[in-house]
């Protein structure tokens, strides 16, 4: 080729390949240079800055890479996103044209028209390819890219501060397959790069830096990345940016005919059409009225108190104490639109404890949006595992779709890949529902946010506290988890709920969003002091303030971004007043149990019973189903609900339970009406599922002895709707409980609080929760009763010295409870070390804990054995959202006499298995959104717990595997129509769709 023909060298090497066909059915080229894809990543970056990133996030990112100049930084960062690739000029990479288990004769045709035309432009391929070194190309710009910014250290080891931050960026960049690397990855980088790629990755930089109007000269002084989160934010913004830019739905390949003046043209106009079909777009919304928000409703009393006192600029922390049911979301809905109208925030994120109060309270912020958000539609992503089993997920996904038409061919398909099976715990809206009722209104879903981190970047998000605790871990992709934080109010629902392990890590999630500049709003009922203070430490530890608190009380906290802290609201004992009877009772056994309770609500009543262990709820479902007749019940007035029930059954008696005892319609609840379908007896038998997930009203409850925090919790669904007030029976027309507890056998007064062991009785529910918990409420309530052997108490006025008399120090006692309560304490603040030293070894803070050193780029280093967050890695060093042994996952399908293979005992429903994820067509979607909901709701947890101990359950690698694509990364366990497994543990379960599974 005659010189002045020659293409210029950064234009040689490729960056993609056409493995699934896309350019080619456009026309297009087998290959996308390097340049083109990097200038696409640049133009999502401009793009991101000017419509995603919240000012918080651009004002820290102003000052890491661009001396506080946001013009500036703005094109300092679409420069420095675009090199993330360029470790793809490199032998190791490049020999993989053509090659492995994609491999086509297409593709390896056009790698020898691709590799004669780089050798004759001068590119430096070997002579041999067997030779080649092997070396991860976001390694190899880890080690290239510092001496080509301005440092004139060796790569891995620079001696000169002030070029220290190039090297932080490099490594930044690295980590946008997920992890930062350490400094001897990347030396083993930079050796397997010959000198030879020195000039290509010159010429590549350059051509970025004309591309984006970048100075190189000025990058030595302007990119100075200290603070944490402006670095974190970087690396996940870069990985955001090649997510979107690596959709060959919305991005084209290039052709080599074209210059690079071309190329950014294209770059940008696609760029363009990618963030404005995914939605990628900051909060739109202004100024609001409470009245505005919520029609026809006025702030209460504690509501009003808290919107006083809120900051009228910058970020804040709020905490809100009341009780359950009082207005607690609303009010932090409101906190989050305030706080976003006051910061440009990018939206809202709500942390659930579980994955059904997730799918239940995502109708609250799907009707929330209708009234603020101003642009015409914003996504709303259900963010847990089995999201995509939903139907509210389903019903976003297809309000974001124009019409079908016939000839459609893009259905995109690919973006529903990749979905962890799991347990699904959800309470969607059955037919009768508010959310049937109403249009999609302004909320919607694109596919794409069901992916692994991404449903933390819509602009609007309710999932699992899972994803606030794994964005504080060193688990793949965590920076895109916290960059999708960052820029947002982030809600944490229920705080008392979570065990200190997770409360520990979201101490850590605290201190990073104050760095960022994002707000925290904290709900709860019942906080003892010391989560609270721990969240405040935080807050100001990430801000770097000291603590500025006026001396005022109540139970609303809002601390500011200077370190104020004001109270407000009315004191506990001034509040209104849920009064509640309790009495303690010895548990009599399910059978005099379940006749007690047959007896008691003959003649009308609604009474719940929540016991902690799923056999002890089957147990106790068992007889009162078989006493049911001679008490003059009827089968269908005793439901059973726990976790270890199949989404298909377990749904539908959620469904049925709101629809039984929830509020009712939007009509009834706006003109205060009760619930036209409200039975008059019932009786529900439960585990804790039924405590935060379902908005459920009962006339009376029992309960096994818990915590105080969960009883004053569950106490919550005991009158909970006042409109049913005159119409409950006389028996339990006062709010009432009945706390069953074990008495030891040995030491007569005092509760059975210790696990079995092999010479003493036990209670199993000590495997649940912690006996000094359990003792210490059992002694606090015991202490309580008044002559007639009741305890009386009142929420909220009783729930803080309830709570800190068990969370608090050591109950003293000089009589029989002494050795009991100082051996169950011992062995507390023991299992509580474990934990926080657990959360200790995982959790990433920004600083230090002494001097409030920001965190080097060196600390940040984490591999496969960290794990993904939702599962791999190594076991005492994956990030782990929960302790514990994490269950086993597995389909029930049912297998039919004739073989065939059915969803449900009977047989009606056959299971579809086919492999739907190359269709093309919207029939194809359809199919393949059926069937992944259809797998999901037929999924279960088996507890850890059963593969270990006396008669294990066989290991699941062990179990017979199914030749089916739909099946061929998921453990199967196949069932005959009458429920005994037939495959897998063969005839060691028995699952009932009325009892649940159960372990022969």
């Amino acid at each position: 080729m005659p010189e002045h023909q020659k293409p210029v060298i950064h234009r040689l090497p490729w960056a993609k390949t056409d493995q699934r066909g896309a350019s080619r059915r456009r026309g297009g080229p087998d290959w996308n240079p390097l340049p083109a894809h990097l200038f696409d990543t640049a133009a999502v970056a401009l793009e991101l800055w000017d419509r995603y990133l919240a000012p918080p996030s651009r004002n820290r990112l102003a000052n890491a890479f661009g001396g506080g100049d946001e013009d500036l930084a703005r094109s300092v960062i679409a420069f420095y996103t675009a090199l993330h690739d360029l470790g793809k000029a490199s032998p190791a990479f490049l020999n993989q044209f053509g090659r492995g288990r994609h491999s086509t004769p297409r593709l390896r045709r056009a790698r020898q028209i691709w590799e004669r035309a780089a050798r004759e432009g001068g590119l430096p391929l070997p002579d041999e390819w067997a030779g080649t070194w092997w070396a991860r190309h976001e390694h190899v710009t880890a080690a290239a890219l510092p001496q080509l910014t301005g440092c004139d250290c060796t790569p891995t080891d620079c001696q000169n501060r002030a070029h220290r931050q190039l090297h932080a960026v490099a490594y930044s960049l690295a980590a946008h397959h997920g992890h930062f690397p350490d400094a001897d990855t990347v030396s083993k980088a930079h050796a397997a790069t010959p000198a030879a790629w020195t000039p290509v990755h010159q010429a590549i930089v350059q051509a970025v830096a004309a591309t984006t109007n970048v100075d190189l000269a000025q990058l030595i002084d302007i990119v100075q990345p200290l603070q944490p989160s402006a670095l974190i934010a970087f690396t996940g913004l870069v990985v955001l940016c090649d997510w979107v830019a690596s959709d060959e739905t919305r991005f084209t390949y290039r052709k080599t005919t074209e210059n690079d003046a071309t190329w950014w043209k294209k770059s940008q106009t696609e760029a363009n059409a990618a963030v404005t079909d995914l939605r990628l777009n900051r909060w739109q919304t202004t100024d609001a009225t409470w009245e505005d928000l919520w029609p026809g409703t006025h702030p209460r009393p504690f509501q009003a108190d808290a919107i006083r006192i809120m900051p009228t600029t910058g970020p804040a922390l709020v905490i809100v104490e009341s009780d359950t049911g009082s207005g607690k979301t609303r009010l932090a809905l409101w906190c989050a639109h305030h706080l976003a109208v006051r910061n440009g925030y990018q939206g809202l994120y709500m942390a659930m404890p579980t994955r059904a109060a997730t799918n239940q309270a995502a109708a609250e912020i799907e009707a929330f949006m209708n009234r603020a958000v101003h642009s015409d539609a914003a996504n709303l992503a259900i963010v847990h595992g089995t999201a995509a089993a939903t139907q509210t997920v389903h019903r976003l996904i297809d309000a974001a779709r124009p019409a079908p038409t016939e000839d459609t061919t893009d259905s995109g398909i690919e973006d529903l890949l990749g979905f962890v099976t799991g347990t699904l715990d959800t309470s969607e809206h059955p037919d009768h529902s508010p959310a049937h009722e109403q249009p999609a209104g302004r909320a919607v879903l694109d596919p794409w946010y069901l992916r692994r981190c991404l449903g933390l970047i819509a602009t609007f998000g309710i999932g699992t506290i899972d994803q606030l605790v794994l964005a504080t871990q060193k688990s793949r992709h965590w920076h895109l988890r916290m960059l999708g934080l960052m820029g947002k109010t982030v809600i944490i629902d229920e705080a008392h709920a979570y065990e200190l392990y997770q409360q520990d890590l979201l101490t850590a999630a605290v201190e990073w969003l104050a760095d960022a500049g994002a707000s925290i709003v904290v709900l709860s009922a019942t906080l003892p002091a010391s989560v609270r203070q721990a969240l405040t430490t935080a807050w100001n530890t990430g801000l770097g303030v000291t603590l500025h608190d006026t001396g005022e009380t109540g139970p609303i906290t809002v601390i500011d971004s200077t370190g104020r802290l004001r109270r407000t609201g009315p004191p506990a004992d001034q509040a209104p007043q849920l009064h509640t009877t309790i009495s303690l009772e010895s548990d009599p056994g399910p059978k005099e149990l379940a006749a007690q309770l047959l007896r008691q609500a003959a003649d009308g009543g609604c009474t719940a019973v929540i016991r902690t262990r799923v056999t002890s709820a089957v147990t106790l479902y068992e007889q009162a189903r078989a006493q049911a007749a001679q008490h003059g019940w009827h089968d269908h007035e005793i439901i059973l609900l726990h976790g270890q029930l199949m989404p298909r059954h377990r749904q539908p008696i959620e469904e049925h339970l709101t629809h039984l005892l929830g509020p009712g319609t939007e009509t009834n609840r706006h003109q205060q009406l009760p619930n036209p379908h409200r039975p008059q007896r019932l009786l529900v038998i439960a585990t804790q599922v039924i405590e935060q997930s379902l908005d459920l009203d009962f006339d009376h409850m029992v309960a096994d002895l818990s915590p105080i925090d969960l009883l004053i919790q569950r106490r919550g669904r005991v009158h909970r709707h006042t409109v049913n007030d005159p119409k409950r029976p006389a028996w339990c027309s006062q709010p009432g409980m009945r706390i069953l507890y074990i008495p030891d056998p040995t030491a007569p007064g005092l509760p059975l609080v210790e696990p079995p062991a092999h010479d003493k009785p036990g209670n199993p529910d000590a495997f649940v929760y912690a006996p000094y918990t359990l003792a210490a409420t059992f002694r606090e309530l015991h202490t309580r009763r008044t002559p007639d052997g009741l305890v009386r108490i009142s929420t909220p006025r009783d729930s803080s010295p309830l709570i800190e008399t068990v969370y608090g120090p050591r109950q003293d006692a000089a009589d029989a409870w002494q050795p009991l309560l100082h051996r169950t304490w011992t062995q507390w603040q023991k299992d509580l070390g474990e934990e926080k030293a657990e959360a200790n070894a995982r959790a990433v803070h920004p600083y230090t804990a002494r001097r409030r050193t920001p965190v080097g780029h060196r600390a940040l280093a984490s591999g496969a054995a960290h794990g993904n967050g939702d599962d791999g890695g190594l076991a005492g060093i994956r990030a782990v959202s929960r302790l514990g042994d994490p269950s086993i996952t597995a389909i029930c399908l049912y297998q039919q006499p004739n073989g065939n293979l059915t969803y449900d005992p009977t047989g009606a429903l056959t299971t579809d298995l086919t492999d739907h994820t190359r269709a093309s067509s919207t029939t194809g979607t359809a199919a393949y959104r059926q069937q992944q909901r259809d797998l999901l709701l037929n999924t279960l947890a088996i507890p850890a717990t059963w593969f270990r101990g006396t008669r294990p359950l066989p290991p699941p690698e062990a179990w017979p595997t199914l030749d089916e694509p739909a099946l061929k990364h998921a453990y199967v366990i196949l069932l005959a129509p009458d429920g005994t497994c037939t495959s897998g543990p063969i005839g060691r379960i028995v699952y009932i769709p009325s009892a649940g599974l159960t372990k022969q």
